[in-house]
């Protein structure tokens, strides 16, 4: 090899690494800025659903640290599949986020033949945001005041009690199953379409039992037209501390709660995921955030991405499993 040409190979070698030097330095510096302009978050449900009211109370206090709003899409349907899925195919730039919720995230692609997408691989998660307890109440019209109570009336004529859901598959639907197989109970399942309607039977008595996310009921059970008969959690709630947990109530190892994450299409930069991280991180020590929360009958909660990842997993094999063992099927 001539030394000319040794040189000129020199020359462009040193060019090449100053190339990606540069690529790897203005990346960097670009993640570093982030975000430079509003961020658009996909919520699946509906506006004024408890995922999209948690939701707005966490980002509006994200976005005083990271000093740009974020912008907010329901894209509601197909159980939260239709908004999921979205934000599985947006562009993993750190502009797209999801604020989704159990469901999507954990439950229905053990109810549906195919939700298209993967939660656990179509995703960078980011945080768990708050969980939502069931809260198991029953109608004033019966004599049940304790959970030991509801498993003898149940077992003393299967199936004459009635619990009520919005529908098959619900989390208050599965819940009422999950509580059936683990007290070797038998009550008739009446699924709703619309939340409003069970809650007025419920207090009615047209229905005697249900298995309710607590933001759902709150108005009722602090006016004493539902009576409360525990949490389906390891803590009391603190939207209502006077209700015992499952475990205080005679049913040690119950839990049934949703549940709300925010997460990233796949892809989407680490310095981008930690930077949300941290701003979640910081508002959620706000005890002003806390407090909003828990007045909408949801239990602040956080993880780092790792967890959130493993915490998906758990879930989707624990509601999938029962899925399947009860042959539940959706709407």
């Amino acid at each position: 090899m001539s030394m000319r040409s040794s040189k000129v190979d020199h020359v462009r070698r040193a060019l090449i690494a100053a190339t990606v030097v540069s690529t790897f330095t203005t990346t960097g510096l670009a993640q570093a800025a982030y975000p430079t302009r509003s961020i658009r978050v996909i919520v699946p449900f509906a506006a004024g659903s408890a995922s999209d009211v948690v939701g707005r109370i966490v980002l509006d206090r994200m976005a005083d640290d990271l000093g740009h709003r974020f912008v907010v899409e329901n894209q509601a349907g197909a159980a939260g599949n239709l908004g999921t899925a979205a934000a599985a195919r947006a562009t993993p730039d750190g502009y797209t986020l999801l604020v989704s919720a159990s469901g999507p995230l954990a439950v229905n692609q053990s109810l549906y033949e195919n939700i298209g997408y993967d939660p656990l691989t179509a995703f960078e998660p980011i945080s768990l945001i708050a969980t939502l307890p069931s809260l198991i109440v029953v109608t004033n019209g019966v004599p049940i005041k304790s959970v030991p109570e509801l498993i003898a009336a149940a077992k003393e004529k299967p199936g004459t009690l009635n619990y009520g859901s919005i529908g098959n598959g619900s989390s208050q639907h599965l819940a009422g199953a999950y509580f059936e197989q683990f007290t070797g109970t038998k009550m008739t399942h009446v699924p709703y379409r619309v939340t409003g309607q069970l809650v007025t039977d419920l207090v009615a008595g047209q229905v005697q039992v249900s298995f309710q996310l607590i933001p759902n009921v709150i108005g009722q059970v602090q006016g004493g037209q539902l009576r409360p008969l525990a949490v389906a959690a390891p803590q009391r709630s603190a939207a209502l501390p006077d209700v015992p947990t499952t475990q205080e109530a005679g049913l040690p190892g119950f839990s049934a709660y949703g549940w709300f994450a925010m997460l990233a299409p796949k892809g989407t930069p680490q310095p981008m995921i930690d930077r949300l991280h941290a701003a979640y991180t910081k508002a959620l020590a706000d005890p002003a955030i806390r407090k909003r929360i828990v007045e909408v009958g949801a239990e602040p909660a956080s993880s780092t991405p790792a967890e959130l990842r493993i915490f998906m997993a758990e879930e989707a094999k624990r509601w999938g499993d029962l899925i399947r063992t009860n042959n539940i099927k959706a709407n």
